[in-house]
């Protein structure tokens, strides 16, 4: 008998709580599911198939640990609600002289039934779903599909070895918290009076000043590259900066609404706010935990999106044509009409003889240089680029493009005129401000204007490095001294280039090889013909395709399953959110029941602390968002996503729904806090 009394007391305990445990053991299920398929997904074979699958691989062994190490973390937040729950459970068994290692037994029991039932139903559940999980991933990167059902064993394993240990993390924690108690602090857990807590104003406007500093930051950041550091400092600070205003603001606003009488003394106000007041402190790190999560979901489901749903717009515009050639020369003299003409005569030659009229031609030529920008001046001796005061400053390193005027015109159609020493700016990745641009060891350029587009040079749009593109009269002058600066470890400081696009009208799988079959043509030219050009690099669009979605594709899926996990995080939290608050507020109400209170005016209380409270994570995550809109847009453009109004539309949806979501799940948990408190049969036990 002594053998099966503690698992029997375990299971009627998880039977007899199931208001508390069902919804903590479905999370578990759904954590456990959420794994196994990112495990599973990474194990898959199909990935082989899948252009640049390895990158994908590298997404989701990031995936797998984000997941583990959250789970973690919030099975613990969980778990510690349910033992404060059932600590007068725990003294009565001690008073009735059941021993702390009985008590430990129960709790090890519990455990180990919790874990049977996540790992028994969960990894089933995730093997079924793996399957469609597998079928909506390869869907969005356009790879092959397989429909058989498989099983990853690696992922069985991984997935009992990350829930084993978290487990047992969980029992020796809940072990900890009763065995070091005694009975009477057991039984009076629940009823250990609060002292209403004052509002912390130094704590409230550190918070405050921590999240307008964040989205300063946010709003003011126009360096992408800037922009990859300082995003993770905003995020921490508004992370900090939540909890300080959440925590300290709800006490502070609970105060001044208690102290308007026209707001305060009335029957729907009154009870849900005196109470609230007392359990604020606790209450506003839930409410921020809420916030945050809703936060990540957003940003992440909304950037992912824009990158998935854009990524056609963002090919196009790294690749203007569907064959994109650099031919790299030795000199300003190669760059000559002559030697252009006589190169562009041997490529129209090989589209003649293959039977192929290139469409869309751009060609033009450019020179460039990289130099160390500061204050309107530029430093191109590359051999100084080691000195301490520019290593340090790595953001000042930018690339400067020199582009004919001529060329320009004649690509875009328009009509600009310059003098000599002056030039037309366009920048990537950053602004420009001043009137001049004045090179250490050439000219000084006088800016006159600015052009809108210049997305002939591909590697200026996906480098990660400030690029100012110089539209000059005359390249020749405009490079004048630059030319005599040294090399740098053998290569030329100057980049000589002609670039030649052409869009061909074939099918995609033609223009991949036509595509091929000139490039080594080319190739094959520079071998024989070195004083034509010295190198070359070719870009197909159709080639380059599955790049982007790879990488667009892997983050968006990424995105969705990181986003479910963070919404059954939330989703739990509101719901415990609600039954705590039922369980503390039940004696209250049923007190107020007998002066008169009715069920009708018990809802409109109800109604009124989500009015009061509940909505302020919603409000403060939109807040949040809106700020977080324009930092996140100066790094999408490093993945060359310059579709900004999509963004912000996919964004201000992916709210609209988020906030549809937020509201039916309130309503759902409100309905059982509504259950708890007018004192139904499942609420009292």
């Amino acid at each position: 008998m002594k053998l099966t009394l503690y698992p029997k007391l375990a299971f009627d305990s998880i039977r007899k709580n199931r208001r508390l445990y069902v919804p903590y053991i479905l999370t578990c299920i759904g954590m456990v599911v959420m794994y196994y398929i990112i495990c599973f997904l990474k194990y898959f074979s199909g990935l082989e198939t899948v252009p640049h699958g390895e990158i994908i691989s590298e997404f989701l062994i990031m995936g797998e640990f984000v997941i583990a190490i959250f789970a973690g973390i919030f099975l613990f937040y969980t778990n510690s609600f349910l033992i404060r729950r059932r600590k007068k459970e725990f003294g009565l068994y001690n008073i009735l002289g059941m021993g702390k290692n009985a008590l430990t037994l129960i709790i090890f029991w519990e455990t180990v039934i919790i874990a049977a039932i996540s790992l028994g139903v969960g990894l089933p559940v995730g093997i079924i779903l793996s399957k469609l999980a597998e079928l909506c991933f390869v869907n969005i990167l356009q790879g092959d599909v397989n429909y058989s059902l498989s099983v990853a064993p690696a992922a069985v394993l991984s997935t009992f070895e990350v829930f084993g240990i978290i487990f047992l993390l969980l029992f020796i924690s809940s072990v900890l918290k009763t065995r070091f108690s005694t009975a009477i602090s057991l039984v009076r857990s629940e009823n250990v009076g609060e002292k209403p807590p004052k509002a912390n104003w130094l704590l409230g406007i550190l918070g405050i000043v921590l999240l307008g500093w964040a989205y300063y930051i946010a709003v003011v950041t126009e360096n992408p590259i800037a922009a990859i550091f300082l995003f993770f400092v905003a995020v921490v600070m508004v992370i900090v900066g939540t909890y300080l205003v959440m925590i300290s603001g709800s006490v502070l606003l609970c105060r001044i609404l208690q102290k308007n009488k026209s707001y305060y003394y009335k029957p729907n106000h009154f009870v849900s706010l005196s109470s609230m007041v007392y359990r604020m402190k606790r209450n506003g790190a839930g409410l921020a935990s809420i916030c945050i999560l809703a936060t990540m979901v957003l940003v992440m489901i909304s950037s992912t999106a824009s990158l998935y749903y854009g990524n056609e717009n963002a090919l196009l515009r790294q690749y203007p044509r569907e064959m994109d050639t650099y031919y790299y020369m030795n000199s300003i003299a190669d760059l000559s009409d002559e030697n252009i003409g006589r190169l562009r005569e041997k490529l129209d030659g090989y589209h003649s003889e293959h039977g192929l009229v290139p469409q869309n031609v751009i060609e033009c030529r450019q020179i460039c240089v990289a130099g160390y920008l500061k204050d309107g001046v530029v430093e191109t001796d590359v051999s100084l680029f080691d000195t301490s005061e520019i290593k340090i400053v790595d953001e000042g390193i930018t690339e400067f493009i020199f582009s004919s005027l001529e060329d320009y015109n004649r690509i875009y159609g328009t009509d600009y005129s310059l003098n000599d020493g002056e030039a037309l700016i366009f920048t990537v990745h950053g602004d420009y401000v001043g009137d001049t641009v004045s090179f250490n060891n050439g000219r000084t350029l006088k800016i006159v204007g600015s052009v809108e587009d210049y997305s002939i040079d591909v590697d200026a749009m996906v480098s990660i490095v400030p690029s100012v593109v110089l539209v000059v009269p005359d390249l020749g002058k405009a490079v004048e001294g630059l030319d005599r600066l040294a090399t740098y470890n053998g290569d030329p400081m100057l980049s000589y280039q002609w670039v030649y696009c052409f869009d061909m009208g074939l099918e995609p799988e033609e223009q991949i090889a036509y595509g091929q079959s000139f490039w080594k043509y080319c190739y094959d030219l520079r071998t024989d013909n070195s004083d034509d050009f010295v190198s070359i690099t070719a870009n197909i669009r159709e080639l380059d395709r599955s790049d982007f979605l790879t990488l667009y594709g892997g983050l968006f899926f990424l995105g969705l399953m990181l986003s479910v996990v963070f919404i059954f995080a939330a989703v739990l939290i509101i719901y415990y959110k609600q039954i705590s608050e039922g369980y503390e507020d039940q004696s209250r109400f049923e007190i107020m029941k007998k002066v008169g209170m009715t069920d009708r005016d018990i809802r409109k209380s109800i109604n009124s602390q989500l009015l009061t409270v509940f909505f302020l994570p919603l409000a403060f995550a939109a807040l949040h968002l809106g700020f977080a809109l324009p930092i996140i847009s100066r790094l999408l453009l490093l993945f060359n996503l310059r579709n900004i109004p999509l963004f912000y539309l996919v964004a201000a949806g992916c709210f609209a729904v988020f906030a549809l979501c937020y509201a039916l799940v309130y309503k759902i948990t409100s309905h059982s806090y509504y259950k708890i408190v007018i004192g139904d049969k499942e609420g009292k036990q």
